[in-house]
């Protein structure tokens, strides 16, 4: 398993953040992975769908908005939109302030809206999907989307939530359509910048950043400005256009100072450009505030690449704590745990994990995480067309590509090997503080023959 803390450290630890461990990391759509088998951009979480409030301010917003609904309730308890509304802002309350307990919370207010009106309550149903795609269940999430759909079909939280379980379920070519039908419904930021995601992952990333261009265009709220602009950096930094990505965060922080996925991008854009005490120091501030497994893992790598190896282990621990705690609120953590556990840890329970998200859904990250996997197994042969199938929708990521690589060097494929680590170097020649410099060791020693 991950490095563990020692139990009177984690159970500290459990007590201090547990209000913390889980925001922007379990929304639908985003995936908070780093290490050498994730990928190298910081995910920045998929939009609320709906008039919740976001970004900075959001939780004090949210708070108010969850004790208003609280009085009401109380006032009139067979309100049943009501207690939709309720369960949709714990969802969205658990995303921005990072306390697992409000996934239970919205539980139980979703099920009494929709005990109170058991039909014609698309509102109930799309918070219901919601909270399934929030704790990673994206075949429920479907199901009450489309469900809330047939009730109305018009419904702008549906409408979101069914592009993103599709994405996550792999289903690409239908999300693109699920993502234009949306667009075509509610245009705006939440559409416009899943558009862009489904663009990218069908290997079309001028299209993507071209919509987030056009969301950026359309975003008046400094969040939305905010949201986008870090979107578009991450976008950019994914392609080794580092010079751009840094714009892109400054004006983020300009928009909502402290907005911490544009922190997060920084740190990692200085640690891609190899300026590691910069970048150690960034993601030190943003795991003080939010200790997630994708700030974690890459403040581990900078550490590890400083030769800090005692510190790195220390980030890798409290990535292990954070996926128990996810796991004992109703988060499955399995794509989280395999490729953590890949490069951090137990190798075989890297395989066991990732073997049981490929049986939920396959992805090209599922993909990508058990062709790992399995080559950290030794088990490059049956490791390849998954390294394959990753790259299948035409998604080009750096992380992918130096994995593929990896394996066909391990096969004697050294044509093939020196093909993808050179395009992983040049799609983002820093996409990881440890795996590119593994990348470039690798190239240099099949020019050397070995």
């Amino acid at each position: 398993m991950f490095f563990r803390l020692p139990g009177s450290v984690r159970g500290k630890l459990a007590g201090a953040v547990v209000t913390v461990l889980l925001a922007c990391a379990v929304t639908a759509g985003g995936i908070a992975l780093g290490g050498d088998g994730g990928r190298a951009r910081a995910p920045v979480p998929a939009p609320p769908s709906s008039d919740i409030p976001v970004g900075r301010g959001a939780a004090a917003g949210l708070s108010g908005t969850v004790s208003a609904l609280q009085v009401r309730l109380r006032e009139r308890p067979g309100d049943w939109l009501g207690w939709a509304r309720l369960g949709a802002a714990y969802v969205e309350q658990a995303r921005t302030t990072g306390d697992p307990t409000r996934y239970p919370q919205a539980g139980r207010a979703v099920a009494r809206s929709l005990a109170l009106r058991p039909r014609q309550n698309d509102a109930g149903l799309a918070a219901r999907a919601a909270l399934a795609a929030a704790r990673h269940d994206f075949r429920a999430a479907l199901r009450d989307a489309d469900a809330a759909l047939a009730v109305n079909p018009y419904g702008e939280r549906a409408l979101a939530v069914r592009v993103d379980a599709l994405v996550e379920l792999g289903r690409y070519t239908e999300a693109l359509a699920a993502a234009r039908h949306a667009d075509a419904v509610h245009p705006g930021i939440p559409s416009f910048t899943r558009l862009a995601y489904v663009r990218e992952l069908l290997g079309d990333a001028d299209g993507a950043r071209k919509a987030l261009e056009v969301a950026l265009q359309s975003a008046a709220r400094p969040d939305d400005i905010a949201y986008v602009a870090t979107a578009l950096g991450q976008l950019a930094r994914s392609h080794g256009q580092y010079a751009t990505a840094f714009r892109y965060y400054a004006l983020a922080l300009r928009a909502v100072p402290g907005h911490l996925p544009a922190l997060e991008g920084r740190a990692r854009a200085y640690a891609a450009r190899g300026e590691l005490g910069t970048a150690a120091r960034e993601l030190r501030e943003v795991v003080r505030r939010y200790p997630l497994p994708g700030p974690l893992a890459a403040l581990g790598e900078v550490y590890e690449a400083r030769g800090e190896r005692a510190a790195a282990r220390r980030q890798y621990a409290l990535a292990g704590t954070w996926a128990d705690l996810a796991r004992a609120n109703g988060v499955a953590v399995d794509l989280d745990t395999a490729l953590i556990e890949a490069d951090h840890g137990d190798r075989r329970a890297a395989l066991r994990a990732a073997r049981a998200e490929w049986s939920r859904r396959q992805t090209v990250h599922t993909a990508d995480a058990l062709a790992w996997a399995l080559h950290r197994t030794g088990q490059d042969r049956e490791a390849l067309p998954y390294a394959k199938r990753a790259a299948a929708p035409g998604f080009r990521d750096a992380a992918f590509l130096y994995h593929r690589g990896t394996i066909e060097r391990a096969l004697g494929r050294t044509t093939d090997a020196r093909r993808d680590l050179s395009a992983a170097l040049r799609l983002d020649r820093g996409f990881s503080p440890t795996g590119a410099a593994a990348a470039r060791s690798a190239l240099s020693a099949l020019e050397a023959g070995r």
